[in-house]
């Protein structure tokens, strides 16, 4: 196999910035540096484009297996590499859910020939029911590093807890909570305010969010385990995350591109598209959920892509399942939204892209630096580049993003995974 040269971009990664090409042999970076010869390799052209380490999402729903009629590994892991992912977590929440070793054995088997490096965050408890733990033990021999019930909280205080002690005897093991009290949620669709009285639609409050981030925080404190927010959205939990970050508990946050862009107004229109768990907030949670972002309180930009098929998704509100697409659309928000109008850095939005997911779930080989003897997971990204959102031109089997028709600036361009291009000028090669 012929070299690859990344050729006239400017490097961006957790050292800095410099305009450099970069040289590609198997699935290695081999060189950095301006004007690198050809030597009858393959040129890439990066003109205009920045060179980055790939990006890194780590809640990702491929909903295989169970639930393949909304997405597989293969189509999940196409979308995610056109939107510049080179590795993605995929959540546990599948049917049957990813409990036991055996099935999340298979999830990894499948995943063998995707578009993008794929973990498995495995679940807490059995079945997701709350009730009893998981064989925590036998998922981290599999490779589970992260445990979490996502899609539901771990609302019994007592099994949480011992899943936090269990988890802390295993060396790098993160508990990650979608953090939603269960009793304050019951029957709520969207946020409770001022939206959900105007719309006679029952709401889900705030302080179903912090309770959650205050006793699991202190169960932290209790146990010494690593903690990580799912999809944080409130100012009350930015808020305790902030603090008890100051005091160096060993927690970590993550926001989607919904939380710190769209509110519950866009509910209004009663389109399922903006029904979500957590929901869309208020202005002043949207507010401090970038102030997190920005500070360093929030660590990370995950997508939360949830696909769901259409006839599930065009039910009415209240009974349309949550959830929206991200894969291929969080970096160009995170671009349009933060990086553009001045918010932050280019380097501080990859790096909540990126390097610090990456560290958070342990994903070994992704992240960059962009270096001689680095795996060739790498992104180049025209940042000027301004598109419109089409869900029939995404790779998803599903169709439910809430950004269809929104111009967007900032659009992946080439994706290497392990040294192959997967995606050349904007198009997947497989």
């Amino acid at each position: 196999m012929n070299d690859i040269v990344i050729r006239g971009g400017r490097v961006v990664d957790v050292t800095g910035e410099r305009t450099a090409d970069v040289r590609i042999a198997g699935c290695e970076i081999v060189e950095v540096g301006p004007d690198l010869p050809v030597d009858g390799a393959r040129e890439l052209d990066a003109g205009g484009c920045v060179v980055a380490p790939g990006l890194v999402d780590i809640q990702v729903h491929l909903r295989e297996p169970g639930r393949e009629e909304a997405e597989t590994i293969e189509t999940g892991s196409r979308a995610a590499a056109l939107g510049g992912f080179t590795a993605v977590q995929a959540m546990p929440n599948t049917v049957p859910p990813l409990d036991d070793a055996a099935v999340v054995r298979s999830v990894l088997d499948r995943a063998r020939t995707a578009l993008c490096g794929v973990v498995v965050a495995g679940c807490i408890t059995k079945g997701r029911a709350g009730r009893e733990l998981a064989p925590m033990g036998e998922l981290y021999d599999v490779g589970v590093r992260v445990f979490t019930d996502d899609g539901d909280c771990v609302g019994d205080s007592r099994v949480m807890q011992r899943a936090f002690e269990y988890a802390s005897a295993l060396e790098g093991a993160v508990i990650a909570q979608h953090a939603e009290d269960p009793a304050l949620v019951h029957g709520g669709h969207m946020h409770e305010g001022e939206w959900s009285s105007r719309l006679g639609i029952p709401g889900r409050p705030a302080e179903a969010e912090s309770i959650v981030v205050a006793r699991d925080l202190d169960l932290v404190r209790r146990t010494g385990c690593r903690y990580h927010v799912l999809h944080i959205s409130t100012a009350g939990a930015v808020g305790l995350v902030r603090a008890a970050k100051a005091e160096g508990l060993a927690v970590t946050a993550e926001a989607t591109p919904q939380h710190f862009t769209l509110t519950d107004a866009e509910c209004a229109s009663f389109d399922p598209v903006f029904k979500m768990n957590p929901p869309l907030r208020g202005t002043a949670d949207v507010d401090a959920v970038r102030s997190g972002l920005v500070d360093g309180t929030i660590d990370a930009i995950a997508s939360d892509h949830a696909p769901h098929a259409p006839e599930t998704k065009e039910q009415p509100f209240e009974e349309a399942p949550p959830g929206m697409l991200g894969l291929e659309t969080s970096l160009a928000v995170a671009l349009t939204e933060l990086v553009h109008p001045g918010v932050c850095s280019l380097t501080h939005a990859l790096g909540a892209l990126s390097w610090r997911p990456a560290a958070i779930a342990r994903i070994d080989g992704h992240g960059g630096p962009v270096e001689a003897g680095a795996r060739a997971h790498l992104c180049v990204i025209d940042p000027t580049c301004v598109w419109e959102v089409d869900p029939d031109r995404l790779a998803s089997r599903s169709k439910n993003t809430p950004w269809t028709g929104r111009k967007l600036t900032g659009r992946v361009r080439h994706t290497m995974f392990d040294g192959e291009p997967v995606v050349v000028d904007g198009e997947a090669q497989r």
